[in-house]
């Protein structure tokens, strides 16, 4: 099916194919036409889908209908709503070019830059803003933006944002912007309190779900690698050495892991950057424009501060700690394989993570593939560290680890 079929005006055509599409993905050709019908939208969509094109084209053609400039100074048509500083300026540089030749402004705001040059890009009243809660907030507070106008509503990555705990934000925006309006509601994952916000603020919607639920592309090999944690290090450095990964993005769960594991991937040769929360947005900026440019092999970085991220072609992605939310590892390995094409999902797991193997396992109601590597295979009979420094002992724990690990042992399950 091309665009044309889904009621896309010549200009928006024209400048997609400009950008290289040339057929919809499966989201963009159930959600657009129901768009552009008024409808409110119920959309799962994992990462990589081309979701932002989903509602951002037909969210244009819609602005594009309208007369110029018929708003005040402050005022907003279109608000889009996103968990993180690096997915706001992602959607924002798609729908610029989705509205390139049209008199559409397109603005973002969002916490870690200039609130000064935000504050002039909005004085002059905006279509389109892409905005993070927090910073859109402290800009209505401060009587810098106005949402009474608001006719189009997006959340994007409505379940990352509950995971960060910007739900009572969430409720303060909805207060300022009328009822009267059509709302588009994107996630990849759909917990009870996702269920329970979407069907709170959405009337009669129509619902998409290309994939099933809570579920990972099937372009993306996923393998787990049991090992002792101390041993983690050793083992992500032997993979893309003896692999020759020329990118790969890692994962961590702590803001101070990301940058001691990035040091130490530096002393084994291998060249690597680190981008958390505790960074500035221009510092998280330049270690990804290093990280796109391949003048780095490894991205190490926190849940919040990678989502949003947009690499093309990005083979190989890495859990260096299990996430703690089994949500997150669909977010996670969903940097790979996107828009269709192939991916490896690597996860090093120690004793202590099992938990959180099981709880991923249960989200996607399926097994995950293990294997023991040669040479890194763990010590189901070793102490804890923590447990050691605690003075505490683990007997039993250990015995049942060493039992499941020889359970498990050199067994692949296929997907």
């Amino acid at each position: 099916m091309p665009f044309q079929a889904l009621g896309l005006n010549s200009q928006l055509i024209s400048n997609i194919h400009a950008l290289g599409f040339q057929q919809p993905t499966p989201v963009q050709q159930q959600a657009i036409p129901e768009v552009l019908a008024g409808h409110d939208v119920l959309a799962g969509a994992q990462t990589g889908t081309g979701k932002t094109a989903a509602f951002g084209l037909p969210l244009i053609q819609q602005l594009m209908a309208e007369p110029a400039r018929s708003y005040g100074a402050k005022t907003v048509k279109a608000l889009i709503l996103t968990p993180t500083r690096e997915l706001a300026q992602q959607v924002f540089e798609s729908l610029s070019g989705y509205a390139k030749e049209t008199d559409l402004r397109i603005v973002t705001a969002y916490g870690g830059t200039s609130i000064k040059m935000q504050v002039k890009a909005l004085e002059q009243g905006v279509d389109i803003l892409v905005a993070t809660p927090g910073r859109l907030l402290d800009h209505a507070y401060v009587g810098t933006v106005d949402l009474s106008q608001i006719s189009m509503l997006v959340l994007d990555e409505a379940d990352r944002m509950l995971d960060m705990g910007f739900i009572d934000d969430i409720k303060r925006i909805m207060k300022r912007i009328k009822a009267e309006r059509q709302t588009l509601f994107f996630s990849a994952t759909f917990g009870p309190k996702v269920k329970e916000l979407a069907y709170r603020i959405l009337k009669d919607p129509k619902e998409i779900e290309v994939s099933p639920a809570n579920s990972t592309a099937v372009t993306v090999e996923q393998m787990v690698y049991p090992v002792d944690k101390h041993r983690k290090r050793e083992l992500l450095s032997y993979l893309i050495g003896s692999g020759n990964w020329q990118q790969v993005l890692i994962f961590t769960k702590t803001k101070q892991g990301s940058d001691e594991l990035a040091k130490e991937l530096g002393k084994d040769g291998i060249k690597a950057v680190s981008i958390n929360g505790d960074k500035s947005q221009g510092a998280r900026q330049r270690a990804l424009e290093q990280f796109k440019e391949g003048k780095v092999r490894a991205l190490v970085a926190t849940d919040v501060a990678a989502r949003g991220l947009d690499i093309e072609q990005l083979e190989h992605v890495v859990n260096f700690d299990m996430p703690f939310k089994a949500e997150d590892y669909v977010h996670r390995i969903g940097r790979t394989g996107r828009a269709g094409q192939t991916g490896k999902a690597i996860s090093l797991m120690s004793l202590d993570e099992e938990w959180a193997l099981r709880a991923i396992e249960e989200l996607l109601d399926t097994r995950l593939p293990q294997q023991w590597l040669e040479g890194y295979e763990p010590d189901p009979t070793a102490e804890p560290l923590e447990n050691l420094r605690r003075g505490r002992s683990s007997d039993k724990r250990r015995a049942k680890a060493k039992h499941q690990i020889h359970k498990n042992r050199g067994r692949r399950v296929s997907r």
